[in-house]
């Protein structure tokens, strides 16, 4: 394989990701944490294969070297691709037909719109910032993949409750043909990402390291089994470590990758109300499913919805995500179900008529008009409809309430 600067010199022409803006890219991906406005700015400016000549050789701005630091000297590009090769990953670049230009598009904008002083900004883990590029393990493409997503985030501590909840969404999402996006964490995550694999639908986890590294390794054979029919996704390349600040950094690509945020349960302070509150920048919709008031764990979420600025909507199953984060007159929620009664349909007077029949003896039409507060006649033109509907019944003296059916196939 040719060194990083034999590839940026044959990068010429136009065209598809050729290799060396592929490369270039990879170099980015290690050099450069994510999320950094800055170096995306100074990559659309110049090009990436540009950048990394600058970088390298020293003429790029010193606001820019300053990101890179002792990294830009290093080359493990060619490291990167071989490790890639052999766990079955791939890299996706911006140039590729695969990227998610639509999903990303929110990022775009927000990078866009973000202050030229930001990077006096000690907290860079809090700016919307389109990846450089995305390693990705996995046979599904990309930008199909997240066509119809819903992120689901939540605590790593979870209730029971909330792993349920989880699982459920996960699995009737996954029944209606989107895809579950995640960050593969113990908790809501996990329990989210074998609701969809239950269910025979991919899901996406969106990782704070390299797609080759289990994190955490509990979910080890979780993420195996992702990557056999979904997608492993990371803007580090493999074999970077799950750093501490890089769980905020990734929670963007959750918001943005997706069409639409569900928060299972998060504690007063949590990273999936980051999540939502990303999501919320992008224009996503927030959705929160609602808990016991005394779990520390819903405070989070009740926070969301009582913020009434924010614009967090309340959701209790698949079908009322789906109407929320989909298309506009075409994923409408069902009406919520509810047990069919006699009495459905009847008129106030109807009901206070047979709310004064007894249960044993019958009485007449005089007793029952003093009882339910009306005339006799009121009384004498009901009773015939509630009769048909097995109500109330004619005992040859009077009338009482119907007894209640016997139960099919229940003894005599």
């Amino acid at each position: 394989m040719r060194t990083l600067e034999e590839d940026l010199e044959a990068a010429g022409g136009t065209g598809g990701a050729h290799a060396g803006v592929r490369r270039a890219r990879a170099w980015l991906s290690r050099a450069v944490e994510p999320g950094t406005v800055d170096l995306w700015r100074y990559v659309e400016d110049v090009g990436p294969v540009e950048a990394v000549r600058q970088l390298r050789s020293g003429a790029a701005p010193a606001s820019i070297r300053s990101l890179a630091g002792p990294r830009a000297g290093q080359d493990e590009t060619a490291a990167d691709l071989r490790r890639a090769e052999r766990c079955g990953a791939r890299l996706v670049v911006p140039e590729d037909d695969e990227w998610p230009d639509l999903a990303l598009h929110a990022l775009t904008v927000a990078a866009v719109q973000e202050p030229l002083d930001r990077a006096n900004q000690s907290d860079r883990t809090q700016a919307l910032v389109p990846p450089i590029a995305l390693w990705v393990r996995g046979p599904v493409r990309l930008d199909e993949v997240t066509t119809r997503s819903v992120g689901v985030v939540g605590s790593r501590a979870a209730t029971a409750y909330g792993e349920h909840v989880a699982g459920e969404l996960g699995h009737q999402l996954g029944e209606r043909g989107w895809t579950v996006v995640s960050g593969g964490a113990f908790g809501i995550d996990g329990a989210a990402h074998r609701g969809a694999l239950a269910a025979g639908a991919p899901t996406v986890a969106v990782l704070s390291c390299g797609v080759d590294r289990p994190y955490p390794a509990g979910n080890g054979a979780l993420f195996h089994r992702i990557a056999e029919t979904g997608l492993l996704v990371s803007e580090w390349p493999p074999g970077c470590a799950p750093l501490r600040h890089r769980f905020l950094v990734r929670n963007r690509l959750i918001a943005a990758l997706t069409r639409g945020t569900v928060v299972v349960e998060a504690a007063a302070r949590s990273g999936a109300q980051a999540t939502a509150k990303r999501a919320q920048k992008l224009g996503r919709p927030v959705l929160v499913v609602p808990g016991p008031v005394t779990s520390a764990l819903s405070v989070g979420c009740h926070e969301l919805l009582r913020d009434e600025e924010f614009g967090a909507t309340l959701v209790t199953s698949a079908a009322q995500v789906i109407e929320a984060a989909g298309s506009i007159g075409s994923d409408l929620a069902a009406p919520a179900e509810r047990s069919a009664s006699p009495r459905d349909g009847l008129s106030d007077l109807a009901v206070r008529v047979l709310d004064a029949c007894p249960v044993r003896v019958g009485v007449g039409p005089e007793r029952l008009a003093a009882i339910a507060g009306c005339d006799v006649l009121e009384v004498l033109r009901v009773l015939p409809a509630l009769e048909l509907a097995d109500l109330v019944q004619w005992t040859g003296s009077g009338w009482r309430l119907a007894p209640a059916p016997r139960p099919t196939g229940a003894a005599p």
